[in-house]
């Protein structure tokens, strides 16, 4: 253990009196290491194929069964000084480089922000990405759920909580707990592997510090041997998240409104209890003072509860976002997931931009045209009008020449 280096000594993570030694009275099987975490590598990647497959092969036929429509997208007519300002400069134009923009191109106000529009829709993600990113995590919740709870309902700790600290640290890791944290670590890697291709929403930045901190409180814990606790924590954010990607699945189809209304109410109700209730009053309750029961703080003790603290910070700010979900549900106005189901650009009008782009050519000015049409017609009116009266003027004077001539 002296060969160990200075971030691993134990006096940080160990609580006082304890020692790397006490481990040794474990068994190797039952003894948590750190070089056990390399192997998170290969399953994060493990799951970066799966995906693959999932995508290809599982995600469309489900797609279909559920009435997921792919969006039709119109391509921007072929302009390479705008392109080269959309990709290096800005996806959205303030007004003073529009109007530079106008001189450079030769193009009206109206063409540019039309292209720019159908520029952005382009790179937008379709509704089948978004869908078989919803499937992909709803399987690996439920399974990783069903999994947990099949391999912690009989253990002491899942019904009474003080045991997670007897016996720390001699307590011993079973086969189905290791393998439930490095499926779990090796997801949340693989997250992180695919973030740069994964649909970036409005709570990016979130997520982000989310499975970071996750992948950290998993590696901490299993390294000083937390798993007890460890494992209910998982298994809690797990349960609402299944209702979550559910909910996201009949959203994207088509006919399922009710049903998508159904489990996002039921969602609302798990996430708020578990993670604004649960996880408070019984897991960090836990770890900052049943735990002192055992033993005095130390270092490993503050770092572990500040991650469960940011990870209930994280809590509260897609509860805020939930409730304002509700609150809009309960009015009928509820149009699309504000938690993180939509993209961090601004979603244009898809329906204006559809309309314009049946009724315009890409090159012309939609509004000068449909201005015109409007004028034409009204032009048509009056000359008819002014027609039909010169006749009946001339007829009347016919008729009074005949009078007088009789």
């Amino acid at each position: 253990m002296d060969l160990l280096p200075d971030v691993w000594r134990q006096d940080f993570w160990l609580p006082s009196g304890v020692t790397w030694m006490d481990m040794d009275q474990l068994a190797d099987a039952d003894r948590p290491r750190p070089l056990d975490l390399l192997i998170a590598l290969p399953l994060a990647l493990g799951f970066v194929a799966l995906r693959y497959l999932f995508d290809r092969y599982l995600a469309p036929p489900m797609g279909r069964c559920l009435g997921v429509k792919k969006r039709l997208q119109v391509t921007p007519a072929p302009s390479p000084k705008l392109e080269s300002f959309y990709t290096q400069r800005s996806r959205q134009p303030t007004q003073s480089e529009i109007v530079s923009l106008m001189s450079l191109c030769g193009k009206t106000q109206r063409q540019i922000e039309t292209w720019f529009r159908l520029r952005r829709n382009q790179d937008r993600p379709c509704q089948t990405k978004k869908f078989g990113e919803a499937a992909w995590r709803f399987f690996f919740y439920l399974t990783a759920f069903t999994a947990g709870l099949v391999c912690l309902i009989d253990t002491p700790w899942f019904w009474d909580r003080r045991e997670c600290w007897r016996g720390y640290p001699v307590q011993p890791m079973e086969t189905t707990h290791y393998w439930y944290y490095m499926l779990e670590l090796g997801f949340y890697g693989s997250l992180l592997l695919r973030i740069s291709v994964d649909i970036k929403r409005k709570d990016f930045k979130e997520q982000v510090i989310h499975h970071l901190a996750t992948i950290f409180l998993l590696s901490f814990s299993y390294c000083v041997n937390y798993i007890r606790i460890g494992t209910l924590v998982m298994l809690l954010h797990d349960s609402s998240d299944i209702l979550l990607e559910s909910a996201k699945m009949f959203n994207y189809g088509s006919g399922w409104r009710r049903t998508c209304d159904t489990l996002f109410i039921v969602f609302a109700v798990v996430f708020l209890v578990t993670r604004l209730v649960v996880f408070p009053s019984k897991i960090i309750h836990t770890t900052l003072v049943l735990s002192m029961e055992v033993f005095e703080p130390f270092v490993g003790y503050y770092f572990f509860n500040v991650l469960l603290m940011v990870l209930q910070a994280l809590h509260i700010f897609w509860a805020g976002l939930i409730l304002r979900m509700v609150y809009k549900f309960l009015k009928g106005k509820l149009e699309k997931d504000e938690r993180s189901d939509e993209e961090s650009e601004d979603v244009e009008d898809e329906e204006d931009s559809k309309g314009e782009e049946v009724n315009k050519d890409q090159g012309g000015d939609y509004c000068w045209e449909k201005s015109k049409d409007t004028l034409n017609s009204k032009l048509s009116v009056l000359t008819n009008s002014c027609v039909l009266n010169n006749l009946t003027n001339h007829r009347a004077s016919i008729a009074d020449r005949m009078r007088k001539a009789q």
